[in-house]
């Protein structure tokens, strides 16, 4: 049985249309309430900027066999325990059979600071995931076949995402591939590596500048790390473990 992607390009656009219109909504309700937060905080507090991708995540696991899984996406039903850690909230997590099928992290950065802002998410990204395998290999989650760990970030299309960066290293050399390389080729270098370290079943990193609330419009940086391939990845696992507990 072919898999099936559920349209998921036409379902991103919507979701990038969906991710500024609610920041946009958000810092209007904040400036109507006399209670703004200082820059672009005001366009993340609201939570629900992302919730375009987990309406598509949600499709992608439905339409390929485990109609029936509990996919949970309220805060209350989120939490994983962890092993440095006691416990850990993802954003998305499929339940089957008391088996975990899946645990995703939708992320976003928008300008202008993109400098610390990515360093915080590389930190994140890798310390989660780490969290997550050694749990697992603990027997956090019982005896079970390896869940599908997914990780997918979008990034404003935006002057200084896209500008060389020069970095100081006074005691050793930096990679070479980080040398002059923007924050969004920066992100797809993070993405790359965590899928080959195995920390993560897919990851991915789109991005789309602020006039795609009207457009939807995105871009991809690289195969590896696009949409097609974490939507693929997570169609082809959820309808494995759909034929294996069926």
């Amino acid at each position: 049985m072919a898999l099936d992607l559920v349209d998921y390009e036409q379902k991103a656009r919507e979701a990038v249309k969906a991710f500024w219109g609610n920041r946009e909504a958000a810092k209007q309700k904040q400036i109507e309430s006399g209670k703004a937060d200082q820059g672009e905080r005001a366009g993340v507090t609201a939570g629900k900027n992302m919730d375009g991708f987990l309406a598509l995540v949600f499709d992608v696991i439905k339409a390929n066999g485990l109609t029936h899984a509990e996919i949970h996406q309220k805060r209350a039903m989120l939490t994983l325990p962890g092993y440095f850690r006691p416990t850990k909230l993802w954003d998305l997590l499929v339940i089957y059979k008391g088996e975990l099928i899946a645990a995703i992290e939708l992320k976003s950065q928008v300008g202008p600071s993109f400098g610390k802002n990515f360093n915080n998410r590389t930190e994140e990204a890798i310390g989660t995931a780490h969290d997550l395998w050694t749990a697992y290999r603990e027997e956090a989650f019982g005896k079970q076949p390896r869940p599908f760990v997914g990780w997918l970030m979008m990034v404003e299309d935006a002057t200084k995402s896209r500008s060389p960066v020069r970095d100081k290293s006074p005691h050793f050399p930096v990679f070479k591939e980080f040398n002059g390389a923007s924050y969004l080729q920066r992100y797809d270098l993070l993405c790359q590596r965590l899928v080959q370290e195995q920390l993560y079943t897919t990851a991915a990193v789109i991005t789309a500048p602020r006039h795609a609330v009207n457009t939807g419009e995105f871009s991809e940086l690289s195969r590896m790390t696009g949409l097609k391939t974490f939507v693929t990845a997570l169609a082809g696992h959820v309808a494995a473990e759909a034929a294996r507990l069926g």
